[in-house]
């Protein structure tokens, strides 16, 4: 698939920026929401967990031993039994929702008690700044820009999660402040 230059990179950046927590939790059930045309997260992730399943409009269908990948858009509901993850990941997914409310309450019901939501999602000073390398430079992709519907800082993402029995256990921003790295934990 052919993207403008600097996707890839900022896709790797995400994962690099989630690994450390994904590897902390060795054998866990992941579920990728929107895994990408690559699934980059759970080929990456592979070796430290026991089994995991990528969701995406883009990404082709298959099944190993470890991991699958399903076609399908992000609805207000998943395909899943309650309580069958241990982590889900939303990486640069957030933005893209049309019901952010609905896919975190449908979040915390695939989640084990305890379980963790890690997410990246771009902050509200991110917006200039993607804008102009996208419709100025060429290198984000236009189609994914245009698709942002919000950006998000800590408070609203605490805003976010007090409608869910997730808390919010570690935030950070990171790539100078454009993005968010947010972990939640079902309580």
């Amino acid at each position: 698939m052919k993207e403008p230059f600097l996707e890839p990179i900022l896709r790797k950046m995400r994962v690099n920026k989630v690994l450390p927590t994904i590897r902390r939790y060795p054998d866990c059930r992941l579920l990728d929401v929107g895994c990408g045309w690559d699934n980059l997260l759970l080929n990456t992730v592979g070796p430290f967990i026991g089994s995991g399943v990528g969701i995406d409009f883009k990404v082709r269908e298959s099944e190993s031993a470890r991991i699958k990948t399903i076609r399908m858009t992000m609805t207000a509901s998943l395909p899943f039994e309650a309580e069958s993850f241990d982590i889900v990941t939303m990486l640069a997914v957030l933005e893209h929702l049309s019901d952010p409310p609905g896919m975190m309450r449908e979040t915390e019901r695939i989640l084990k008690v305890g379980g963790r939501l890690v997410l990246t999602v771009p902050s509200k000073i991110a917006r200039p700044v993607l804008q102009f390398l996208c419709y100025r430079l060429k290198i984000v992709s236009e189609p994914e820009m245009r698709d942002h519907k919000q950006y998000y800082d800590r408070g609203a993402l605490e805003k976010l999660f007090s409608q869910t029995g997730m808390i919010i256990e570690h935030h950070r921003y990171f790539e100078m402040g454009m993005n968010n790295f947010c972990v939640a934990r079902k309580r």
